[in-house]
Protein backbone atom coordinates (compact mmCIF):
# COMPACT_ATOMS: atom_id res chain seq x y z
CA UNK A 1 0.00 0.00 0.00
CA UNK A 2 2.43 2.49 1.24
CA UNK A 3 4.56 1.61 -2.41
CA UNK A 4 1.86 2.78 -4.23
CA UNK A 5 0.92 6.02 -2.42
CA UNK A 6 4.47 6.84 -2.77
CA UNK A 7 3.80 6.82 -6.93
CA UNK A 8 1.05 9.41 -6.35
CA UNK A 9 1.94 13.23 -6.67
CA UNK A 10 2.75 14.28 -2.82
CA UNK A 11 0.67 17.33 -3.87
CA UNK A 12 -2.22 15.12 -4.42
CA UNK A 13 -1.07 13.13 -1.51
CA UNK A 14 -1.92 16.42 0.57
CA UNK A 15 -4.59 17.36 -1.26
CA UNK A 16 -6.58 13.63 -0.35
CA UNK A 17 -5.64 13.60 3.36
CA UNK A 18 -7.01 17.46 3.94
CA UNK A 19 -9.78 15.98 2.10
CA UNK A 20 -10.14 12.95 4.48
CA UNK A 21 -9.64 15.50 7.88
CA UNK A 22 -12.65 17.93 5.79
CA UNK A 23 -14.96 15.07 5.76
CA UNK A 24 -14.40 14.52 9.41
CA UNK A 25 -15.24 17.98 10.14
CA UNK A 26 -18.87 17.75 8.08
CA UNK A 27 -19.56 13.98 9.73
CA UNK A 28 -19.04 16.10 13.22
CA UNK A 29 -21.01 19.13 11.79
CA UNK A 30 -23.94 16.55 10.81
CA UNK A 31 -24.34 15.83 14.73
CA UNK A 32 -26.52 19.39 14.54
CA UNK A 33 -29.23 16.85 12.59
CA UNK A 34 -29.94 14.84 16.00
CA UNK A 35 -29.18 17.90 18.56
CA UNK A 36 -29.90 21.73 19.01
CA UNK A 37 -27.81 21.86 21.89
CA UNK A 38 -25.07 20.98 23.47
CA UNK A 39 -23.54 21.28 27.16
CA UNK A 40 -20.48 23.48 28.13
CA UNK A 41 -19.27 20.91 29.65
CA UNK A 42 -19.12 18.56 26.65
CA UNK A 43 -18.18 21.55 24.46
CA UNK A 44 -15.19 22.13 26.86
CA UNK A 45 -14.08 18.40 26.44
CA UNK A 46 -14.22 18.35 22.79
CA UNK A 47 -12.61 21.83 22.32
CA UNK A 48 -9.83 20.64 25.27
CA UNK A 49 -9.46 17.28 22.94
CA UNK A 50 -8.51 19.06 19.82
CA UNK A 51 -5.83 21.20 21.40
CA UNK A 52 -4.46 17.80 23.33
CA UNK A 53 -4.11 15.92 19.83
CA UNK A 54 -2.45 19.27 18.23
CA UNK A 55 -0.07 19.89 20.85
CA UNK A 56 1.27 16.11 20.25
CA UNK A 57 1.25 16.31 16.88
CA UNK A 58 2.75 19.29 17.30
CA UNK A 59 6.03 17.55 18.45
CA UNK A 60 6.26 13.73 17.67
CA UNK A 61 4.61 14.58 13.88
CA UNK A 62 6.84 17.74 13.26
CA UNK A 63 9.38 19.81 15.94
CA UNK A 64 11.30 15.92 16.51
CA UNK A 65 11.74 15.06 12.60
CA UNK A 66 12.50 18.64 11.75
CA UNK A 67 15.10 18.61 14.62
CA UNK A 68 16.09 15.45 13.21
CA UNK A 69 16.14 16.55 9.49
CA UNK A 70 18.42 19.77 10.69
CA UNK A 71 21.18 16.97 12.58
CA UNK A 72 21.20 15.27 9.48
CA UNK A 73 21.69 18.43 7.28
CA UNK A 74 24.78 19.32 9.27
CA UNK A 75 23.14 22.19 10.64
CA UNK A 76 22.81 23.76 14.06
CA UNK A 77 19.53 21.79 14.66
CA UNK A 78 17.68 24.14 17.04
CA UNK A 79 18.28 27.15 14.73
CA UNK A 80 15.89 26.66 11.92
CA UNK A 81 13.38 24.89 14.06
CA UNK A 82 13.10 27.40 16.65
CA UNK A 83 13.42 30.05 13.72
CA UNK A 84 10.22 27.97 11.99
CA UNK A 85 8.33 27.77 15.55
CA UNK A 86 8.59 31.31 15.88
CA UNK A 87 7.97 32.33 12.66
CA UNK A 88 4.56 30.17 12.42
CA UNK A 89 3.53 32.00 15.88
CA UNK A 90 3.57 35.46 14.36
CA UNK A 91 2.28 34.20 11.24
CA UNK A 92 -0.97 33.45 12.72
CA UNK A 93 -0.69 36.38 15.25
CA UNK A 94 -0.97 38.59 12.28
CA UNK A 95 -3.91 36.67 10.95
CA UNK A 96 -5.24 36.63 14.41
CA UNK A 97 -5.17 40.70 14.20
CA UNK A 98 -6.44 40.79 10.69
CA UNK A 99 -9.03 38.17 10.22
CA UNK A 100 -12.32 39.49 11.51
CA UNK A 101 -13.79 36.68 14.00
CA UNK A 102 -15.85 36.11 17.51
CA UNK A 103 -15.53 33.32 19.55
CA UNK A 104 -18.57 31.52 21.04
CA UNK A 105 -20.63 33.23 23.85
CA UNK A 106 -19.19 36.62 23.28
CA UNK A 107 -21.20 39.75 22.11
CA UNK A 108 -20.42 40.93 18.68
CA UNK A 109 -18.39 44.20 20.21
CA UNK A 110 -15.93 41.72 21.37
CA UNK A 111 -15.04 40.52 17.94
CA UNK A 112 -11.71 40.17 17.20
CA UNK A 113 -9.56 41.62 13.83
CA UNK A 114 -10.18 43.95 11.73
CA UNK A 115 -13.58 45.74 12.54
CA UNK A 116 -16.06 44.75 10.12
CA UNK A 117 -20.51 44.72 9.85
CA UNK A 118 -20.33 41.44 8.91
CA UNK A 119 -23.15 39.23 10.69
CA UNK A 120 -22.59 37.28 14.14
CA UNK A 121 -22.91 33.97 12.31
CA UNK A 122 -19.71 34.59 9.77
CA UNK A 123 -17.64 35.75 12.51
CA UNK A 124 -18.64 32.47 14.85
CA UNK A 125 -17.59 30.82 11.45
CA UNK A 126 -14.16 32.48 11.10
CA UNK A 127 -13.11 31.95 14.73
CA UNK A 128 -13.40 27.86 13.67
CA UNK A 129 -12.10 28.69 10.35
CA UNK A 130 -8.97 30.44 11.77
CA UNK A 131 -8.61 26.55 13.89
CA UNK A 132 -8.52 24.78 10.76
CA UNK A 133 -5.56 26.99 8.67
CA UNK A 134 -2.86 25.48 10.79
CA UNK A 135 -3.82 21.45 10.87
CA UNK A 136 -3.95 21.70 6.76
CA UNK A 137 -1.04 23.16 6.72
CA UNK A 138 0.67 20.96 8.80
CA UNK A 139 -0.76 18.24 7.03
CA UNK A 140 0.64 19.02 3.71
CA UNK A 141 4.17 19.90 5.32
CA UNK A 142 3.85 16.29 6.47
CA UNK A 143 3.24 14.30 3.04
CA UNK A 144 5.76 16.95 1.87
CA UNK A 145 8.48 15.88 3.78
CA UNK A 146 7.68 12.60 3.32
CA UNK A 147 8.37 12.97 -0.36
CA UNK A 148 11.59 14.12 -0.09
CA UNK A 149 12.39 11.62 2.71
CA UNK A 150 11.03 8.52 0.89
CA UNK A 151 10.89 6.54 3.57
CA UNK A 152 8.09 4.08 4.75
CA UNK A 153 8.03 5.77 8.61
CA UNK A 154 8.18 8.93 6.73
CA UNK A 155 4.75 8.67 4.78
CA UNK A 156 3.35 6.39 7.99
CA UNK A 157 3.98 9.83 10.14
CA UNK A 158 2.15 11.59 7.32
CA UNK A 159 -0.52 9.69 7.71
CA UNK A 160 -0.56 9.16 11.26
CA UNK A 161 -0.88 13.21 11.63
CA UNK A 162 -3.69 13.13 8.99
CA UNK A 163 -5.55 10.66 10.77
CA UNK A 164 -5.05 12.66 14.09
CA UNK A 165 -6.46 15.64 13.06
CA UNK A 166 -9.42 14.22 11.24
CA UNK A 167 -10.36 12.37 14.47
CA UNK A 168 -10.32 15.68 16.44
CA UNK A 169 -12.10 17.60 13.80
CA UNK A 170 -15.23 14.93 14.55
CA UNK A 171 -15.91 17.15 17.75
CA UNK A 172 -14.67 19.94 16.59
CA UNK A 173 -17.21 20.13 13.29
CA UNK A 174 -19.72 19.72 16.70
CA UNK A 175 -18.77 22.38 18.24
CA UNK A 176 -19.04 24.32 15.38
CA UNK A 177 -21.88 23.52 13.84
CA UNK A 178 -24.56 23.14 17.43
CA UNK A 179 -23.64 26.03 18.69
CA UNK A 180 -24.44 27.98 15.17
CA UNK A 181 -27.87 26.60 15.83
CA UNK A 182 -28.56 27.47 19.52
CA UNK A 183 -27.61 31.06 17.77
CA UNK A 184 -30.73 30.58 15.81
CA UNK A 185 -29.50 28.91 12.26
CA UNK A 186 -31.37 26.21 10.83
CA UNK A 187 -30.45 22.59 10.95
CA UNK A 188 -29.43 23.02 7.47
CA UNK A 189 -27.19 26.42 7.75
CA UNK A 190 -25.66 25.06 10.90
CA UNK A 191 -24.19 22.09 8.69
CA UNK A 192 -23.01 23.84 5.77
CA UNK A 193 -21.50 26.51 7.88
CA UNK A 194 -19.66 23.94 9.81
CA UNK A 195 -18.43 21.92 6.99
CA UNK A 196 -17.45 24.78 5.34
CA UNK A 197 -15.13 26.02 8.41
CA UNK A 198 -12.74 23.38 7.77
CA UNK A 199 -12.64 24.37 3.53
CA UNK A 200 -9.15 25.64 4.37
CA UNK A 201 -7.86 22.81 5.19
CA UNK A 202 -7.35 21.09 1.90
CA UNK A 203 -6.41 24.70 0.37
CA UNK A 204 -3.23 24.54 3.36
CA UNK A 205 -2.57 21.41 2.93
CA UNK A 206 -1.56 21.66 -1.00
CA UNK A 207 0.15 25.15 -0.22
CA UNK A 208 2.17 23.32 2.41
CA UNK A 209 3.12 20.31 -0.15
CA UNK A 210 3.81 23.02 -2.86
CA UNK A 211 5.92 24.85 -0.48
CA UNK A 212 8.22 21.89 1.06
CA UNK A 213 8.50 20.45 -2.66
CA UNK A 214 10.06 23.90 -3.77
CA UNK A 215 11.70 24.91 -1.03
CA UNK A 216 13.80 21.77 -0.30
CA UNK A 217 16.23 23.26 2.27
CA UNK A 218 13.98 24.72 4.18
CA UNK A 219 12.23 21.53 5.38
CA UNK A 220 12.92 21.40 8.87
CA UNK A 221 11.97 25.60 9.26
CA UNK A 222 8.80 24.68 7.30
CA UNK A 223 7.64 21.52 9.76
CA UNK A 224 8.08 23.46 12.32
CA UNK A 225 6.25 26.19 10.83
CA UNK A 226 3.44 24.63 11.03
CA UNK A 227 4.03 23.42 14.65
CA UNK A 228 4.48 26.62 15.87
CA UNK A 229 1.07 27.67 14.15
CA UNK A 230 -0.95 24.86 15.68
CA UNK A 231 0.74 25.56 19.31
CA UNK A 232 -0.36 29.39 19.03
CA UNK A 233 -4.20 28.28 18.13
CA UNK A 234 -4.02 26.06 21.22
CA UNK A 235 -2.74 28.54 23.38
CA UNK A 236 -4.49 31.69 21.44
CA UNK A 237 -7.80 29.72 20.78
CA UNK A 238 -8.32 26.52 22.17
CA UNK A 239 -7.56 26.49 25.74
CA UNK A 240 -8.78 29.85 26.66
CA UNK A 241 -12.37 28.66 25.08
CA UNK A 242 -12.33 25.39 26.51
CA UNK A 243 -11.75 27.23 30.20
CA UNK A 244 -14.27 30.03 29.77
CA UNK A 245 -16.68 29.06 32.71
CA UNK A 246 -16.52 27.17 35.83
CA UNK A 247 -16.08 23.43 34.16
CA UNK A 248 -12.71 23.09 33.65
CA UNK A 249 -12.47 19.60 34.68
CA UNK A 250 -13.39 18.29 31.42
CA UNK A 251 -11.38 20.40 29.07
CA UNK A 252 -8.20 19.40 30.91
CA UNK A 253 -9.27 15.68 30.41
CA UNK A 254 -10.40 15.96 26.74
CA UNK A 255 -6.61 17.62 26.23
CA UNK A 256 -4.78 14.85 27.84
CA UNK A 257 -7.07 12.19 26.36
CA UNK A 258 -6.42 13.77 22.86
CA UNK A 259 -2.80 14.50 23.88
CA UNK A 260 -2.53 10.77 24.83
CA UNK A 261 -4.32 8.96 21.91
CA UNK A 262 -2.54 11.07 19.76
CA UNK A 263 0.85 10.31 21.00
CA UNK A 264 -0.04 6.90 20.88
CA UNK A 265 -1.04 7.04 17.26
CA UNK A 266 2.34 8.59 16.35
CA UNK A 267 4.76 6.06 18.29
CA UNK A 268 2.94 3.26 17.87
CA UNK A 269 2.17 3.45 13.52
CA UNK A 270 4.96 6.62 12.72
Amino acid sequence: MLESIKTVNPVLQALFATLFTWFLTALGSAMVIFFKDIKRGILNAMLGFAAGVMIAASFWSLLAPALEIAEENGDIAWVPVAGGFLAGGLFLLVVDKILPHLHMGLDTKKAEGIKTSWQRSILLILAITLHNIPEGLAVGVAFGAAALNGANGSYLGAMTLALGIGIQNFPEGAAVSIPLRREGMSRRKSFFYGQMSGIVEPIAGVIGALFVIKMTTLLPFALAFAAGAMIFVCIEELIPEAQRDEKTDSATVGAMLGFTIMMILDVALG
